[in-house]
């Protein structure tokens, strides 16, 4: 492993809720899992609006309380053009 990925694996301790995302063009799904991997929540599915990210940040926002988490890193899945 090189510094930036042993970099990159030290941002994610015990206090991190990691966001998973895997973008499409209408429907976004978001998936919760601790620094361990552990689902925390399973896939849920938000809209390409203002009214989805709004959501999402609420359940983000849930979800940091429920599990006493500090920090939060959102990971975005590169497909097709969606990412860019």
């Amino acid at each position: 492993m090189n510094c930036t990925q042993n970099h990159k694996i030290n941002q994610v301790t015990e206090q991190t809720l990691v966001v998973g995302i895997d973008i499409a063009k209408r429907t976004h799904y978001a998936c919760f899992v601790d620094d361990r991997g552990r689902v925390l929540r399973k896939s849920f599915p938000f809209l390409q609006s203002k009214k989805g990210f709004r959501q999402l940040n609420e359940a983000i926002q849930e979800a940091m309380q429920a599990f006493g988490k500090s920090q939060v890193i959102v990971a975005v899945e590169p497909t097709g053009h969606y990412w860019l």
